[in-house]
């Protein structure tokens, strides 16, 4: 099987302060309207483009907690990744984030508890012009044996009748 058909975590043990991992992320209006399909959060600033236009953002932005879902997408497959553990997570929103943008999200850990085996990661989001769009902490109970396991399916997902594909 390819290395990519595997997700594999790293342990306590194995990570220290200043290492990091980063992911990059196009944010599509699907991506708004699933998180609000999924969240309950229809707020007409994430959902109604002429409503939107009226605000100081001029235009559709995306939900601040979809910031922390990609968080959650660095954490749960990469770095712990599998058999991590979140504790909190403390998030301040900078900019917004536009329908169109590219945020690369970057999560650098900070310190270490060696009694609990917890990690404190910084979070860093920009945009595609390097403007900081998010930043904040997040602790984790990292996992403290490794895990590799097949890379799960995911169900395929329609959104007004038309095919999604995964971002």
């Amino acid at each position: 099987m390819q290395a990519d058909t595997y997700i594999e975590n790293r342990t306590f043990d194995e990570i220290r302060i200043g290492d990091s991992a980063s992911l990059e992320r196009l944010i599509r209006i699907e991506d708004v309207h699933l998180f609000a399909a999924l969240s309950g959060d229809i707020n007409p600033a994430h959902m109604d483009e002429e409503y939107a236009q009226s605000t100081p953002f001029g235009g559709v932005i995306a939900h601040g907690m979809f910031a922390g879902a990609l968080v959650s997408n660095v954490l749960g497959m990469q770095l712990p990744g599998p058999g991590t553990i979140y504790i909190s997570q403390e998030l301040k929103f900078r900019r917004p984030v536009r329908i169109g943008d590219t945020l690369t999200v970057t999560l650098t850990c900070s310190e270490r508890n060696e009694e609990k085996k917890r990690l404190r990661f910084d979070c860093v989001l920009k945009n595609q012009a390097g403007e900081l769009v998010v930043k904040g902490e997040a602790e984790v109970m990292a996992p403290t044996v490794k895990v590799r396991r097949p890379r799960p399916h995911v169900p395929a997902i329609t959104l007004d009748g038309k095919p999604l594909q995964p971002g």
